[in-house]
């Protein structure tokens, strides 16, 4: 069996991080960043949050396991830091849960940000009341193999994956809002914070416009889209 466990050798600029982070104080951050990058970098609409009032953003940490031998990703505690994101390819399975509520109330003490989950997820009571942000792409009471086959491999950590139709790469900075789940590749992150930030305020201006009562071709013709 395989077990790769790899300390995060890509780390996000500080001040970048912050900037992302500020994002989400505006309305619709996944859609802002989405669009910031021509439409790259957005999670399949499966993935969807266990509850819509949380947001977060933070660097990638990444999980890879095997379809058909999923194993609990508890390893990835061994790595995380607090701010990371957990994303898992879990292979879009939805019959076994890799994710319980014992491993979000670890996640919240290790200050983990979220977590996102290409599988399927349980004990959605308790990590709701934990208030931790997972998500996910099923629901379901089955768990995986290793509280009884006593394995926690094959698993992979900070690695290349693909999660819901994305590549993400440890480190690449990961937003989730009641929308939905944007990748930002670390290398893009300073550009795209800038078309980010000039792309808000151009909407704000367009709401005030709006409550001006300023007509769609006036909008058009002063923003050039809506």
């Amino acid at each position: 069996m395989r077990k790769i466990i790899n300390q995060r050798e890509r780390h996000p600029d500080p001040e970048i991080l912050e900037g992302f982070k500020s994002l989400l104080k505006i309305y619709s951050p996944s859609c802002v960043v989405a669009d910031s990058q021509e439409r790259a970098g957005v999670m399949r609409s499966y993935i969807r949050p266990l509850m819509t009032d949380k947001r977060f953003v933070g660097p990638a940490l990444t999980v890879r396991l095997e379809p058909g031998n999923q194993v609990d990703c508890l390893d990835a505690l061994s790595v995380a830091q607090a701010g990371d994101v957990i994303v898992v390819d879990a292979a879009g399975e939805t019959e076994t849960s890799i994710w319980g509520g014992l491993m979000s109330g670890l996640c919240l003490m290790k200050g983990v940000a979220g977590a996102v989950i290409d599988g399927a997820m349980r004990d959605t009571d308790e990590t709701r009341a934990l208030g931790f942000p997972v998500f996910a792409k099923a629901i379901v009471p089955r768990s995986t193999h290793s509280p009884y086959s006593g394995r926690m491999e094959p698993i992979e950590i900070n690695v290349t994956i693909q999660c819901a139709g994305v590549v993400v790469n440890p480190g690449d900075l990961v937003l989730g809002d009641e929308i939905g789940v944007v990748v930002v590749p670390l290398e893009q992150t300073a550009e795209v914070l800038k078309a980010a930030r000039t792309q808000a305020e151009k909407e704000e201006q367009t709401r005030a416009k709006i409550r001006e009562g300023k007509t769609v071709e006036e909008l058009l013709a002063e923003f050039g889209r809506l």
